[in-house]
């Protein structure tokens, strides 16, 4: 940083540089609002370090940014950017990548499918996956707990072909899904990855946050298609958002209310019947919905 602030000022004495200099440096970089802070706290220990040192007269500083409380919105990507997505990864052939297209398509099919987390899934193994049942075993670290959930058959489908893959190629590692050598897919690769493919199919945020869409956003995406879903059809929201709580593996049923927020306005009537008014229980507080979710 320090020699970006020398190639800013140019060819100036240190005891030269002002307040206003600093600032402008800050404010000319197209960084964030908490990096722009951290960089003023660096640059006051610089100045700080010569001050006492007799070299300059005072603190060369501009006041620092308060402190701004940011609220972030996950991304909920539309099923024509998912079909872009799965479009640009079956193209995605280069002979030094070694993540395969189908490798690539299949884990952004099962994160979608499924609502897991993005570590959840890489540490899937071959064993995890009964296909016969159409059952998977989810072990997570984060909570250091396992879970069992039911895939649909069109995953299963998909993750058949991808076993199936995995044979004729000879790919024997316990990880489910692995690179071309046979190792596990690392989250590293499968970041860059994604951001290629993101690239390539135009999938970007349209909203003004500086954030990208992540792999991650496939979890809350996959949890606000199938409540707009269950909405057209006319399912019982009641009993099936605890059981949606459950299947994400969710420790509580906060997060759901979250999912609830983030579907279409034109849903906002059948939500609103979710929500306790004045007076009324709210749908967590039912006894038979609690007994539901614990027989799951």
């Amino acid at each position: 940083m320090l020699l970006q602030l020398c190639q800013y000022l140019g060819p100036v004495a240190l005891a030269a540089v002002t307040a206003k200099d600093v600032l402008g440096f800050l404010d000319g970089q197209s960084i964030g609002s908490r990096t722009w802070r951290l960089k003023h706290q660096m640059l006051s220990r610089f100045f700080e370090f010569w001050s006492a040192r007799a070299v300059l007269p005072g603190l060369r500083m501009p006041p620092q940014r308060p402190e701004v409380r940011q609220t972030f919105e996950p991304y909920i990507y539309s099923r024509a950017e998912i079909q872009s997505l799965l479009r640009a990864a079956r193209t995605d052939h280069h002979p030094t990548r070694l993540v395969d297209p189908q490798t690539l398509r299949t884990f952004i099919l099962f994160l979608y499918g499924t609502g897991a987390l993005t570590g959840e899934i890489l540490g899937v193994k071959d064993a995890d996956v009964d296909l016969e049942t159409g059952m998977l075993t989810i072990v997570s670290a984060r909570w250091n707990r396992s879970r069992s959930i039911p895939l649909s058959r069109d995953l299963c489908e998909v993750l058949q072909k991808y076993r199936n893959w995995r044979a004729r190629k000879r790919l024997f590692d316990p990880h489910f899904l692995v690179t071309k050598n046979d190792k596990p897919l690392s989250k590293k690769s499968v970041v860059v990855c994604f951001a290629r493919l993101r690239r390539i199919a135009g999938v970007c945020r349209r909203d003004g946050s500086a954030l990208e869409p992540r792999l991650n956003d496939l979890k809350f995406t996959f949890a606000v298609h199938r409540i707009t879903s269950w909405i057209r059809n006319g399912a019982n929201l009641s009993r099936m958002l605890p059981a949606l709580a459950a299947y994400m593996g969710q420790v509580d049923l906060g997060a759901t209310e979250r999912y609830l927020s983030m579907t279409p306005e034109r849903f906002r009537k059948e939500l609103n019947r979710l929500s306790p008014r004045k007076g009324k229980a709210h749908w967590r507080d039912k006894p038979e919905l609690m007994k539901f979710v614990s027989s799951l």
